[in-house]
């Protein structure tokens, strides 16, 4: 599907537009094109990696013209230009609403007048159930793309999206923050013993978008089945790698927004989900707003259902935390005593 084709990662400095480059830089694609607002980065990732196929766009989500503009001739995008930071999109919501939900909006328009084939859109476990400024603008986003598959209407540009938790040591993240707080002698800073997060590296991130962008078909959101570790499991595991077991930990409560566990399929996803194996396929709802029609259809029955969420996966123990953490490169130079930096 990637020979000769062109493919727009939005957001494309960030840490998935990272991690797709190294998968797919050397694959059949005729030109990758990288669209964010960052000049630096852009340069930064020219400079890297020093491939022709790579073409760089500086422009906005939220400026409709530039994105209309970057996607002439695009046959896939990627759409992973979002504000992920929850604390920061609860001071300020409508920064969230302006790039998350009316960026997408501008992007898919976009890509319905320039013809651009398929479309993935990528949002997180914070838009079931939210809570938070910046999950609520997720669910925005994908009620955004869900409705403008309905409006297709055919196969020309399919547009579906992933959901996925924490993506391990991508920066910005919980595990660059304790290294940092163990290296500069700090205490761990620990929100909530008990919190569960889903833990995911970002091979799986960009493993499920290529799941999602070679079976979804318009309206799919897709949802890899992934374990699950608390705070403190994930604290002590690092301090057991690092060789310093006792290192101080503070308890600082819960921030602006914050949930104990994270959902990745509602109770009302999970009685229409399809088990994919390793993934869950979640189909939109194709009726129209005629339900007298579906009167024998009738609603789905959910009670008895539970929610798929981080406290009730596969939970993780110290051991098996370790485990997972060493997947990483980051931790791996870590382990062997360098001083690596968490992926872009």
């Amino acid at each position: 599907m990637f020979k000769d084709k062109i493919l727009m990662i939005t957001g494309g400095t960030g840490s998935f537009g990272n991690a797709v480059l190294r998968k797919i830089l050397d694959s059949g694609l005729k030109e990758i094109r990288i669209f964010s607002r960052d000049e630096k980065k852009q340069d930064d990732m020219r400079k890297h990696y020093a491939n022709h196929k790579l073409k760089f766009y500086i422009g906005d989500v939220r400026d409709f013209n530039s994105i209309l503009g970057a996607t002439r001739g695009v046959d896939y995008i990627f759409h992973a230009a979002a504000l992920k930071q929850v604390p920061s999109c609860e001071f300020h919501p409508m920064e969230a609403v302006r790039t998350n939900v009316l960026g997408t909006d501008n992007v898919l328009e976009a890509a319905i007048q320039n013809g651009v084939k398929r479309v993935v859109c990528l949002s997180t476990d914070k838009a079931v159930y939210p809570i938070n400024a910046m999950g609520t603008s997720k669910a925005m986003m994908e009620k955004v793309f869900v409705a403008k598959s309905r409006e297709v209407n055919t196969d020309r540009t399919v547009i579906c999206g992933t959901r996925y938790g924490n993506v391990m040591a991508s920066r910005g993240s919980v595990i660059p923050l304790f290294i940092e707080q163990i290296r500069k002698g700090s205490n761990l800073t620990i929100t909530d013993p008990n919190m569960t997060r889903f833990m995911m590296t970002l091979a799986d991130a960009v493993d499920l978008v290529m799941y999602a962008f070679e079976h979804g078909s318009n309206g799919d959101i897709f949802v890899q089945k992934a374990p699950a570790a608390t705070v403190e499991t994930l604290a002590i595991a690092l301090r057991e790698m690092l060789s310093l077991p006792n290192h101080p930990i503070d308890i600082i409560g819960t921030r602006h927004g914050e949930k104990l566990f994270e959902v990745l399929c509602s109770r009302e996803e999970m009685s229409c989900a399809k088990d994919m194996g390793k993934y869950f396929r979640i189909p939109p709802d194709l009726r129209d707003l005629n339900y007298s029609k579906y009167v024998d259809i009738g609603d789905k029955n959910v009670s008895g259902l539970d929610d798929y969420n981080s406290h009730n996966t596969q939970r993780l123990d110290v051991e098996g935390m370790k485990k997972l953490l060493l997947e990483l490169d980051f931790m791996q130079a870590i382990v062997r005593g360098e001083h690596a930096v968490p992926e872009e």
